[in-house]
């Protein structure tokens, strides 16, 4: 992260006081491909009937890097959009450089704390008070399959372990399809990196090596089963992924050109989008051998400090509007995850959201809800980017060996 001074930091009011006009909010996303942009869109219509103007800033990429890159230099510049998605622990970075807003206020009208389980409501707090409002829950460690390709290939059900899911990408590639679509980005890796981690230790061993960051568990046998595992799922994707994007491997399994695909639910607003129906064109079940547990990855946005009052008013409406039950409902329909709200109705949901919400509430009282790594919600950002590197690195050149790549990651986890 970096470090404002004094100066920039009156920079930020001032320029933000300057540049909001009345009943405008910037908001500074990365929800760009079609389920998404969808979701932002409806978004935008709320704030609309409420009389505000909204001036999009979408950066495009999946992982949202770009879209900090950005941040940053506005916030630096004292040009700050009203809003930005920013989640997990870089939430009380941003914080502690003294640009957010206390947003106690709508929170304490809207009722916040009894809508929000305990767990997300303390990632949107900064000393005690909310900073950032939450839009979903996204369950990362979610497996997609396409139902032609399967039946092509003749597997008949979804892989719950790594054992079965090794045989059925055999059958697929013995088909002459693809077995496991994948965009060769760095998060894409480190999304399918923590899915095999929580598959082959379980949540005590995630949250110990991948939260905690705890040397022995970054050093053990676990860990070694876990890359070796990761390394041979790799042997079974195409030679067209380095750089893909992720919503083009969705598109592979849309159009039955692959079999399988590791990643969050968001990859079920792509099926959406394209008209797929759960359970008919497209299958999803928990990651192999992480039936029991749930990585979580919470979209939110934290809000800058305006000194207008009417920016004031439409920042608060907007942050009323995220955690409205109309918008959580509508927007998660498009997006694929589900409600962040407590005790929303899930009637309108597919049978996949209402698995995703049923293990949410469960693996919540068991130990098995874990932060998603991959996706800024376990550690700070530093370690987070370093590990992620390793990951990819050996991902990506099998000339690493599983030792050297064990040493490098335990050495990551020590960035700050």
């Amino acid at each position: 992260m970096f470090k404002l001074s004094k100066l920039a930091a009156l920079a930020v009011a001032a320029g933000a006081a300057l540049t909001v006009q009345a009943g405008e909010v910037e908001v500074l996303h990365y929800w760009t491909s079609g389920g998404e942009a969808k979701s932002a869109a409806e978004l935008k219509k709320m704030m609309q009937a409420k009389g505000h103007t909204w001036r999009d800033f979408a950066v495009a990429g999946g992982g949202g890097d770009s879209a900090m890159t950005v941040l940053k230099s506005r916030v630096v510049s004292g040009n700050p959009p009203s809003a930005a998605q920013v989640k997990g622990p870089a939430i009380q970075e941003w914080a502690s450089e003294g640009v957010l807003a206390n947003m106690d206020g709508v929170a304490k009208a809207e009722k916040w704390d009894e809508s929000l389980p305990k767990v997300v409501a303390d990632v949107m707090k900064y000393k005690g008070s909310y900073v950032a409002a939450p839009v979903n829950v996204h369950r990362v460690n979610w497996l997609w399959a396409s139902s032609d390709a399967l039946k092509k290939a003749g597997v008949a059900a979804m892989p719950k372990t790594w054992d079965e899911f090794f045989a059925a990408a055999d059958k697929l590639k013995a088909a002459g399809l693809i077995p496991v679509a994948h965009g060769g980005q760095n998060w894409q890796d480190f999304t399918t990196f923590e899915s095999v981690v929580l598959g082959v230790g379980g949540a005590k061993f995630y949250q110990d090596a991948l939260v905690k960051l705890d040397d022995k568990a970054l050093g053990s046998d676990t860990m070694k089963k876990s890359l070796e595992t990761f390394r041979r799922v790799k042997s079974y994707i195409d030679p067209g992924s380095p750089g893909r994007d992720w919503n083009l491997a969705t598109a592979m399994l849309i159009q039955g050109k692959a079999g399988f695909q590791l990643m969050g639910d968001w990859a079920k607003g792509e099926f959406v989008a394209a008209g797929k129906v759960p359970g008919k064109d497209f299958m999803c079940a928990a990651a192999p051998g992480t039936a029991s547990s749930f990585t979580f990855n919470v979209d939110s946005f934290i809000l800058f400090k305006l000194k207008d009052a009417s920016a004031q008013k439409a920042q608060s409406d907007l942050a009323a509007a995220i955690m409205s039950p109309e918008f959580q409902e509508v927007f998660n329909l498009n997006k694929g995850s589900i409600p962040v709200r407590l005790g929303m109705k899930m009637d309108k949901f597919d049978d996949c959201a209402k698995l995703s919400s049923k293990d949410f509430v469960e693996s919540a009282k068991t130990g098995g809800l874990v932060p998603s790594i991959a996706h800024g919600m376990a550690v700070a950002p530093a370690a987070e980017g370093a590990i992620k590197d390793v990951v990819s690195q050996f991902w990506n050149d099998d000339k690493i060996s599983v030792a050297d790549a064990m040493k490098k990651i335990a050495q990551a986890a020590k960035t700050r």
